[in-house]
């Protein structure tokens, strides 16, 4: 049976007060904005007055033409980082198997890397793959400029860090990777790499780069409930 109760429907009229307030800070028209969107300005008149439902989709359009998140823009901007919450009832720190981390890594998603640069230690948010061989231990590739601060020196020590929050339930993971970054000089690995991973990096521009991170040790924790 399909959930009909309109009280767990976000409010379009919530929803179209938050888009006029985000479009008059960001300095936008309504015409700009539906431009922005990629939609008419009619329809974007018409999609606000019939909600969500009716196009999930224009509103991811008009959340990144806001500069927000589709969960921002349908719930409000928080403005703070997760982790807000106090500790659930009866917590418990568990650690995780190698096996578990790799799964929760998944094959790609977004995670930190930890670099030793000058004049301290940095850490950058990249887009990752996990590249996996039957021959080889599984390892993390990103893309990167050559000349960027995310492009260690071969050779170099690194750490390389993912982590989920549940701030409902006050409850999380992290993984963390140590090991050692190469650049893949090799232009047939790199355009294996290419072909096999379909790894955008958010941040745009020409990132010709691939850096591996050679695992040594592998090592989570999980924050649950006794």
């Amino acid at each position: 049976m399909y959930d009909t109760d309109p009280v767990t429907r976000p409010d379009p009229r919530v929803i179209a007060r938050r888009v006029a307030e985000r479009r008059l800070e960001l300095g936008l028209s309504e015409g700009a904005l539906a431009t922005q969107a990629g939609m008419a300005p009619r329809y974007l008149q018409h999609l606000l007055g019939a909600g969500v439902d009716f196009d999930p989709g224009g509103f991811v359009r008009i959340a990144a033409a806001l500069q927000l998140s589709y969960d921002d823009l349908l719930e409000g901007r928080t403005g703070v980082p997760p982790g807000q919450g106090g500790p659930a009832e009866h917590p418990a720190l568990l650690h995780l198997t190698e096996h578990e981390c790799w799964d929760r890594l998944g094959s790609r998603g977004v995670g930190r890397v930890a670099l030793p640069i000058e004049p301290s230690p940095g850490v950058f948010p990249v887009n990752y793959a996990i590249d996996v061989h039957a021959s080889d231990p599984p390892s993390i590739v990103y893309r990167t400029a050559p000349d960027s601060v995310a492009a260690p020196a071969a050779g170099s020590a690194v750490s390389f860090e993912v982590d989920r929050v549940d701030d409902l339930v006050s409850q999380g993971w992290s993984v963390l990777v140590t090991g050692t970054a190469e650049h893949v000089d090799d232009p047939v690995v790199a355009r294996r790499l290419s072909e096999r991973h379909a790894v955008e990096p958010w941040s745009g521009g020409d990132l010709p780069l691939w850096v591996r991170i050679r695992p040594g040790r592998v090592s989570g924790r999980r924050i649950g409930v006794q």
